[in-house]
């Protein structure tokens, strides 16, 4: 079945339209704290799993624990292409990215001394900006072919302009890049383990407690985390919706980029907090590169095999844009640090989020049907 013939409703979005501002705001927490902490159950149960089944130590912490760290921006997406939400899938993927490059990487900035890892940052820093890159050139090709081929596009469900579509093919290409990335981080991982032993103990595993944990416990604790995402997701995307079109009447990807984007980040912030107080500050550097990258290739790659992704006009006009400003500026501090990086580096990205986030709620209510 397309999804973008029609947009999947559904008994709880019936449900959500009965509930007030409050109790679905309420609902909005409940569902986020249902994947943060899904996830986090997942993550440790899947090590765990994984540790039992005699997995090496590399290859968890680069396969299993940074899939993880998306698995709530993942969940959410792929629901949302799912239900015919196309503003809240991709809306979530490049929200996430700038909250997480603006917000949490820049205020980690400010309130630490962040080393700067040669190894990890000219490897998968580089795709970083690439997956971003990529991202955007998708969508700016899908423009000029709808405007010089003449490609009718899609008619938004507003009824008013013309959206650009990221067919599957695109998210079955994402999905293939994801493979080869998964692929070069495990060979990365196995020149320097002791990035991805101190990450997959930040996930709460130590030595030796996998063996103390069965199988089958870690297998019901591994279904058990992802039912509270899968749950999560699916009580998040109508409440957002509902929220967005009965009483703020603002476009469902303004919702995503704000709403949605900086509750599925909260594992980042929880680890890069945690990190800081640890005093493991390359994780944080290492976990904020790595999601960004996945939330390309993993979140907006497998919304995109879900369905067609329909392209609202925001996203030229604001997202892509602060998106790239924001991974181009880190690349450039990358280039211009010495051994770590700066504090008042952390300023601009800030000022950039914060500039970002006033001019959605400036614009917003002018955006509604474009």
């Amino acid at each position: 079945m397309d999804l973008l013939a029609a947009e999947s409703k559904g008994w709880l979005h019936d449900w959500c339209v009965t509930l007030d501002v409050w109790l679905l705001w309420a609902l909005c927490v409940a569902s986020i704290v249902s994947l943060v902490l899904g996830a986090d159950k997942t993550v440790s149960s899947a090590v765990r799993l994984a540790r039992r089944l005699g997995m090496s130590t590399v290859i968890i912490g680069a396969t299993v624990v940074s899939l993880g760290t998306t698995m709530p921006e993942m969940f959410t997406s792929v629901t949302a292409a799912f239900q015919g939400q196309s503003g809240l899938a991709l809306g979530n993927g490049v929200g996430s990215i700038i909250c997480d490059t603006g917000l949490i990487f820049g205020l980690s900035c400010l309130l630490a001394r962040l080393p700067l890892d040669r190894f990890v940052l000219n490897r998968h820093g580089w795709l970083q900006l690439g997956s971003g890159v990529l991202l955007a050139a998708i969508c700016g090709v899908l423009a000029l072919l709808a405007g010089s081929i003449g490609t009718p596009g899609l008619h938004s469900p507003e009824g008013a302009g013309t959206w650009n579509v990221i067919p599957r093919w695109v998210g079955l290409v994402l999905v293939a890049l994801l493979v080869g990335y998964m692929y070069l981080s495990v060979r990365w991982a196995r020149r320097r383990p002791e990035i991805v032993m101190e990450a997959v103990e930040d996930v709460g595993i130590k030595p030796g407690v996998e063996a103390r944990v069965s199988v089958l416990g870690c297998s019901l604790v591994l279904v058990g985390g992802l039912a509270l995402v899968a749950a999560g997701s699916n009580v998040l995307i109508p409440s957002v919706r509902v929220l967005a079109e009965e009483h703020y009447k603002v476009p469902k990807d303004f919702m995503a980029v704000t709403v949605v984007a900086f509750g599925t980040s909260l594992p980042e912030l929880a680890t890069a907090i945690a990190a800081i107080r640890r005093g493991h500050e390359e994780l944080l550097v290492g976990n904020i590169v790595g999601a960004d990258i996945l939330n390309v290739l993993f979140v907006v790659g497998l919304s995109s095999c879900a369905t067609r992704l329909q392209i609202p006009p925001t996203f030229y006009m604001l997202h892509l844009p602060v998106m790239l400003a924001m991974l181009i500026l880190l690349r450039i501090y990358i280039f211009t640090s010495g051994s770590s990086f700066r504090r008042w580096q952390g300023v601009p990205l800030v000022a950039l989020y914060v500039g970002y986030y006033a001019s959605l709620v400036i614009f917003a209510p002018h955006l509604i049907g474009r």
